[in-house]
């Protein structure tokens, strides 16, 4: 996968991001918007990164046969890398006083972005 395609992904990734944490965690604080949006945009680029420079990405790319979601190891692994990203980048920065389960609804609802993008954008 080549560098534009990879950051093209991880930016749509990071609209996407913020597009389910505002319309349905109804989050309004920026800072957190912020977080998330760099870690869908981060995340994405570092897994993939890890895929090409291992010359793995052919082994975990291989799209399940089911027409209405063909994810393969490659999107989770997409999905994984943004939710322990984002938790822990929410968790240290501006959710360090929130309860742990927003945090984790948070996270997961970033993970879910990127894991939709992956699957289906690229």
């Amino acid at each position: 996968m080549s560098l534009p395609t990879m950051f093209l992904g991880a930016l749509l990734s990071a609209f996407a991001a913020v597009a389910l944490l505002v319309l349905v965690r109804r989050e309004r604080r920026v800072s957190v918007l912020v977080t998330a949006a760099g870690s869908a945009l981060l995340m994405p680029m570092i897994w993939n990164s890890i895929l090409n420079w291992t010359g793995a990405i052919g082994l975990f790319s291989h799209d399940l046969p089911f027409a209405p979601f063909p994810v393969s190891w490659q999107d989770t692994g997409t999905a994984v890398f943004t939710l322990a990203g984002t938790a822990v980048a929410l968790m240290i920065g501006p959710c360090r006083h929130d309860a742990p389960r927003s945090i984790a609804g948070t996270a997961a609802a970033t993970a879910l972005a990127a894991l939709i993008i992956d699957v289906y954008l690229y």
